[in-house]
């Protein structure tokens, strides 16, 4: 893939066309390369791209629509691209990935992307975009102007409303991501019979959502719905006709239902559905008699007495108190970890939050593997491919406190990575860009999945952030890599969890409560089956020090006891004053069934 580089002075003092021709074929090295060496990947970003748009009037260069090979093209982190520009859709025929992420196009798409017949994955999350009319959209309904878009991402813009004809526009459309807008209904068109046929995923949290339709049941293939953090009263008891439908998230509505809103906050999907099924007592549709729910009730309290009885009672209760989570507050802990920041890191990556973790049991079986694939997902999910926060995790034994978190120039910050020699973060980050090019050059990737956006996220900046220890160690460079000195292992006692963002405080904290409530579940899993062929310490080290996913590096706890001890740990500003505790009373408020939080 070509990548931006810095932008080069042009020459001073007038000059023909020629001059202008050469000072123009100077300003956009990267087009003529990928022109010369019949590139179908391009990567626009850096600290030169900005001026460059800028001087091209808020618009990608007409140059860039004159390479009809390209498959990908990524254009992000750019404040002063305001529309593509004209040409895109005629001089990119084959395009197969379109990513315009966190640039400022907006309030529309004029003129419009589409048609683009080939083009599979549109990402233009994170921009300004308030309405996407005919026009000054995604590209016309007839014929479609998108008839193999698989996926859609308008997460973290401003619409208020989405197209009408967005269906028929984009007819095969499986993934659609709209988390973070200002959406107060779906067009009912997206619900109508056929409309949609192939969509698995729909995301719309944080929202202004204030009803959901009936006619969601004609999404046929429908497999995760996510609405929470919405304005919703009713869930419609015919959600439960979705065929396929397998994860569901309506957590952060305030539903009529008090019981149903209950379930939502800690009940799985099935139960959930079940309970739509018979028709719930607040939900839209046909719905049970409250006869039928005493009955209900009735008849698990005589199960649980014969349980109790017939000795199930206390398997029950030893399963329960295994899957305590214990949080040990500050003032009961005789030694709390504490993490310090520095001022500069305002500037690159200034959002923090940690936890000391103790319990987890990752010698039996493949638990440690499982764990490691389960920070793998989480990073993938919630963390979007680690570039809105980073995880990081830490053998407790091998760190000394306090800690500080601050930033250095990259000439100067030194670090032994996982599996890694000793290296200033500079060339290491150089590394790690061309290692993933040879590796996306080898697997002909065409597709956003493999690309290793978290490398490119320091593009451009004076200091890098980084976690030191009290040896004056760097433990953590996120959200590049962890070091080998805090590595995990089987045997390790007690693990350090650390969340990282740009972004913001309440990300960091959102992904803390999920990693913890992840190792609950893991845990619980690891205590009722003990697997056999255990991960050895050098294939964990293997999985753990990959340096493509920094961010799954685990540590585990385990000393002896099966409930979770969550130890609070302070993150204060250099002159004591405290900038966040975790996890507070406001953490770990939604809890799975099987999980009880004792504070």
């Amino acid at each position: 893939m070509v990548s931006s580089p810095a932008l080069p002075r042009r020459p001073e003092g007038g000059g023909g066309g020629a001059m202008a021709a050469v000072a123009v074929s100077e300003s956009w090295p990267e087009l003529e390369l990928a022109e010369r060496e019949r590139r179908r990947e391009l990567l626009l970003t850096g600290p030169g791209l900005e001026e460059r748009v800028r001087a091209a009037g808020g618009r990608l260069p007409p140059r860039l629509f004159t390479l009809p090979l390209l498959h990908y093209l990524e254009v992000s982190g750019c404040g002063s691209l305001r529309e593509p520009g004209p040409g895109l859709a005629q001089g990119l025929p084959q395009l197969h990935s379109l990513v315009l992420r966190r640039n400022a196009l907006g309030p529309g798409l004029s003129p419009e992307l589409g048609p683009l017949p080939a083009l599979r994955i549109l990402d233009l999350s994170g921009n300004a975009l308030e309405a996407l009319p005919p026009g000054q959209g995604l590209g016309p309904a007839e014929p479609p102007g998108l008839p193999q878009l698989q996926s859609l991402n308008l997460s973290g813009n401003r619409l208020r409303e989405l197209p009408a004809d967005l269906a028929r526009c984009a007819p095969r459309l499986q993934s659609l991501n709209l988390t973070g807008n200002c959406l107060d209904a779906f067009p009912a068109e997206f619900f109508r019979p056929g409309a949609l046929p192939l969509l698995s995923e729909l995301s719309a949290a944080d929202n202004c959502l204030r009803e959901l339709s009936p006619d969601i049941a004609h999404l046929a293939s429908l497999k995760t719905l996510d609405l929470s953090n919405n304005q919703l009263s009713e869930i419609p008891t015919e959600l439960a006709d979705c065929p396929k439908l397998k994860e569901i998230n309506f957590r952060g509505n305030k539903l009529r239902d008090k019981r149903l809103e209950k379930m939502v906050g800690s009940c799985q999907t099935k139960s959930i559905l079940e309970y739509l099924r018979g028709g719930g007592r607040g939900c839209r549709g046909k719905g049970r008699t409250e006869g039928a729910d005493k009955e209900d009730s009735r008849k698990k309290k005589r199960d649980r007495k014969q349980r109790r009885e017939s000795g199930e009672g206390e398997d029950e209760v030893a399963d329960t108190a295994r899957l305590l989570l214990r949080v040990l507050h500050i003032s009961e802990n005789p030694a709390p970890l504490m993490v310090r920041v520095s001022p500069e890191v305002k500037d690159v990556r200034p959002y923090i939050v940690g936890a000391v973790v103790r319990g987890m049991d990752l010698q039996p079986g493949n638990a440690l593997k499982r764990f490691l694939t389960s920070q793998t997902k989480l990073h993938d999910d919630l963390c979007e491919k680690r570039t809105a926060a980073t995880i990081a995790t830490h053998d407790l034994q091998a760190v000394r406190g306090p800690l500080l978190y601050m930033a250095r120039p990259p000439q100067d910050l030194k670090i032994v990575p996982l599996g890694r020699k000793e290296a200033k973060a500079k060339e290491l980050v150089r590394q790690l860009q061309l290692e993933a090019e040879e590796q996306r050059k080898q697997k002909k990737r065409q597709s956003t999945s493999g690309l290793h956006r978290y490398l490119h996220l320091l593009d451009g900046k004076e200091n890098y952030p980084c976690l030191v220890d009290a040896d004056g160690d760097v433990i953590s460079f996120p959200p590049i890599t962890n070091s080998e000195k805090t590595k995990i292992k089987k045997t390790t006692g007690a693990l350090f969890l650390e969340v990282t963002s740009a972004a913001s405080l309440q990300i960091c904290k959102d992904i803390m409560d999920a990693l913890i409530l992840k190792m609950a579940e893991l845990n619980r899993s690891t205590l009722e089956s003990k697997e056999e062929g255990s991960l050895s310490d050098t294939e964990a080290d293997a999985v753990s020090g990959q340096l493509f996913n920094p961010g799954t590096n685990p540590s585990a706890g385990k000393d002896g006891q099966c409930p979770l001890v969550v130890e609070q740990v302070r993150v204060v500003d250099l002159e004591g004053s405290l900038k966040v505790v975790y996890p507070s009373k406001a953490d770990l408020t939604t809890t799975p069934p099987y999980v009880t939080v004792i504070r």
